[in-house]
């Protein structure tokens, strides 16, 4: 590892010399193109935007904010702007000085509906160092088949290499084996710590307000941090700044509504969105009158709002609200996100670009009865976070693009305080005592292409995580007992963990269709999740590093093949992953975690490892559209103090996955798309035997998820009709037909062990699965 770290230091000195070089006035002289590129239809700066030199071979991209800059000699130059689903548009400039060429593409008029997975450009898969990602297109991905017609983002991730679900019907995800908090998962910057609702089913997403989604499955940028296994990075859109457009849905549970469109035309714009289910409405019809009174849904609201004051400064406000509520005659339950950001674009010049961001986040919920009973109760618990970043992206030349910044976060842990209610209540107060650390980050990467053929990506960060007082801290010996405590006052620093995660990664080009491409990342998780439960439950505790849990780390390594067919129409890529990782977190057996002081003592330490390989075959454009993926993957553990000390299965090891997506276009009006998915059962421990204890029968448990569940397979299908094209109409709508899980797979969601009633001695096992045959339909409509 230090010779690894020396090596890219190294790296960057002998780069800094090689700048210098390349910029002394005998040597060359570069003027600098830049600007934006935007959508001429709505406004929208396009992600990922192509940039290219015709005449020396090269050229660039934009960046999220749909920026770009590029260095060249003086000179007369035909550069090609271009965006997937876009019209290309060529312009030639003699280039004497700097100049900046904003540019507005629009879109192409062949009517794209088919599913894409898309790149940045078409050979960009290729091209590119970057590996272990994917940009899902929101805008694509309507058609494919969903759980009672919500279109979800997650799910939709789920059906790719390397991405399982946690459990049936569960919007967590596990990526290459690693734990649904692994998984970091950022709106417009700020962390959501929960993407659920309704107990998993669906994920917090509105796929109306969403512009742009990438999953980096590993090869995590330097300027992000704090989880394991991935990075899922969602922008929400911008607002139309040109016209006032609208779009929305019905469906059978939720229904939809999105409107956007300029405050000052080209300058300033608007986004609004909600969705909210109506399951609730319908209750005071049923003839039980325990369920007339009851109150069950979900909603969410996505707010933005962009401003343009001038060619070098642009400000973005943005937020999120959304929460479930059930309520009956017996209990309450309520919990949800919220979200703000605040972000300003600053161009220091035509090559150095700056975003400064400042965000806050909270995740709470509440549970509890206000009955007048002896067990009526109330319980509340929130995490909060604040954070400011700053991101600066130097385009040194076509050969080089460093990124450096800092960040800081403050976090607020609350487990949970529960109390009485009423004067009937048996319950006294009972309170977890809030905790608060202090994480911040400092980093440096660059992208460097060395000739035509080779092209790397290297960088390291350092974050440094402080405990913060007030706080007590609970001193365990060698059998995790806790033998005295220490209290550490209001802004003590007590504790600080720091790790230096190199990251690095090439491509090596063989020929214009094919090339290798080979990543190593370091990445360290200072905040986890307390959850027994893999399909996982909104009381989930999140629990920060502390003198008794230390970071967890992982060692990421990535070696991938990937080809192009058919001039870069299909897409073929092998990628072989093994991550290792330390200071791993499990639970000892019957772990006590609820509002629970000590819930440290609970916790075992260890390792884990998982090693796998993803196949993936791809077509992007046709009538037929869609891919086939397959996952291979092992997640291993192996802790002294659990399963008697021998390696076991994670929750998450499920070695076989197999995904098929298709979507085939049979008219300009009607499509038709699929997705079958199977997979091996998830790991999972049941008893092995009884034995008479005391006057009682009790199950024998043998190793830790020595079982496994039924394997997994489900086919789903969709039908969409769009309306008759006429050129004059304004009002625009289509209906999809869904069928989830099309031939009634009974897929197990829990199997409990039951004892006959007459005779104890005879057991029998139980399954629980939760969804036939469900069928849909959705109303979509824009304006």
């Amino acid at each position: 590892m230090k010779k690894l770290i020396l090596f890219l230091t190294y790296l960057f000195l002998a780069q800094n010399m090689l700048w210098a070089d390349n910029e002394s006035p005998e040597k060359k002289i570069r003027h600098t193109i830049s600007g934006h590129i935007e959508d001429a239809s709505s406004g929208e700066m396009l992600i990922g935007a192509t940039v290219y030199v015709k005449e020396l071979h090269t050229g660039t991209v934009t960046n999220v904010y749909g920026f770009y800059s590029l260095s060249v000699e003086p000179g007369e130059y035909n550069l090609v702007y271009s965006y997937i689903g876009f019209g290309k548009i060529e312009k030639n400039i003699k280039l004497e000085k700097d100049k900046t060429i904003n540019m507005r593409l629009k879109p192409s008029h062949e009517t794209l509906e088919e599913v894409i997975i898309q790149g940045k450009a078409s050979d960009r898969n290729i091209k590119d160092p970057e590996m272990s990602s994917v940009v899902l297109d929101s805008k694509k991905i309507n058609q494919i088949p969903a759980l009672m017609g919500e279109v979800d983002i997650i799910k939709a991730f789920q059906l790719l290499p390397g991405v399982q679900a946690t459990s049936e019907g569960s919007s967590g995800f596990s990526v290459r084996g690693g734990s649904p908090d692994q998984n970091l998962i950022i709106l417009d910057e700020a962390p959501v710590y929960n993407a659920s609702h309704m107990l998993g089913f669906f994920s917090v997403f509105n796929n109306d307000a969403i512009k742009d989604v990438k999953l980096y499955k590993g090869d995590i940028p330097a300027q992000y941090g704090g989880r394991l296994s991935s990075l899922m990075d969602i922008h929400m859109k911008e607002g139309n700044n040109k016209n006032f457009h609208g779009t929305g849905g019905i469906g059978l549970i939720s229904s939809r509504l999105t409107l956007e469109g300029p405050i000052v035309r080209d300058k300033t714009s608007f986004l609004l969105s909600g969705r909210r289910t109506y399951a609730d409405l319908f209750l005071p019809l049923a003839s039980d009158e325990d369920i007339k009174d009851n109150v069950l849904h979900f909603y969410d609201i996505n707010a933005k709002v962009n401003h343009i004051i001038n060619e070098n400064n642009r400000i973005f406000i943005s937020g999120y609200l959304g929460r479930d509520v059930f309520e009956n005659k017996f209990a309450r339950l309520a919990f949800g996100n919220q979200t703000a950001t605040i972000r300003w674009n600053h161009l220091f010049s035509k090559k150095i670009f700056a975003n400064f961001t400042g965000v806050y986040t909270n995740y709470d919920y509440e549970i509890g009865s206000e009955m007048q009973r002896a067990n009526s109760f109330n319980w509340i618990s929130n995490m909060k976070e604040y954070g400011l970043k700053a991101d600066f992206t130097w385009f040194l030349n076509p050969d080089n693009t460093l990124r450096f910044g800092a960040s800081t976060s403050y976090h607020d842990f609350y487990p949970g305080m529960a109390e009485g209610v009423g004067d009937q209540s048996f319950f006294d107060r009972y309170e977890v005592p809030s905790t608060y650390a202090l994480e911040n980050a400092v980093y440096m990467s660059n992208e460097q292409n060395i000739g035509e053929r080779l092209s790397l990506r290297y960088g390291l960060r350092l974050s440094i995580f402080q405990n913060v007082g007030p706080g007590t801290v609970y001193n365990l010996d060698e059998q995790y007992k806790v033998v005295d405590s220490t209290v550490y006052s209001s802004g003590d620093f007590y504790n600080t963990y720091a790790v230096l995660q190199p990251r690095f990664g090439l491509n090596y080009s063989l020929n214009e269709f094919s090339s290798l491409k080979a990543t190593y990342s370091r990445t360290a998780q200072y905040v986890q999740l307390a959850q027994k439960s893999a399909s996982g439950t909104p009381l989930d505790i999140w629990f920060p590093a502390s003198p008794n849990v230390k970071p967890q780390i992982a060692d990421i390594y990535a070696l991938g093949y990937f080809r192009n067919f058919q001039n870069n129409v299909i897409e073929a890529s092998v990628e072989a992953y093994y991550k290792d990782m330390q200071n791993s977190i499990d639970f000892r057996d019957h772990a006590d975690l609820l509002l629970n002081q000590e819930m440290e003592k609970e916790l075992r330490f260890g390792k884990s490892w998982s090693y796998g390989l993803e196949v993936l075959l791809r077509k992007n454009k046709g009538k037929l559209t869609g891919w086939i993926g397959y996952t291979y993957s092992r997640t291993k553990r192996k802790f002294e103090d659990i399963n008697n000390g021998l390696t076991y299965n994670s929750p998450y090891d499920k070695p076989h996955e197999l995904t098929i997506v298709i979507n085939y276009e049979i008219s300009p009006r009607l499509s038709f798309s699929a997705n079958w998915i199977y997979s091996t059962g998830a790991p999972v421990t049941f008893p092995s035997g009884k034995a008479m204890y005391g006057n009682k029968i009790i199950s024998i448990y043998t190793e830790r998820n020595a079982y496994r569940m039924p394997d997994y397979h489900r086919l789903d299908l969709a039908l969409t009709l769009q309306e008759k094209k006429k050129a004059a109409r304004k009002w625009h709508h289509s209906w999809t037909f869904s069928l989830y899980n099309a031939y009634g797979r009974k897929n197990a969601w829990a199997i409990n062990f039951v004892e006959d009633e007459n005779n104890p001695e005879i057991v029998y096992a139980e399954k629980t699965y939760l969804f036939g045959i469900i069928p849909s339909i959705t109303f979509n409509f824009n304006f």
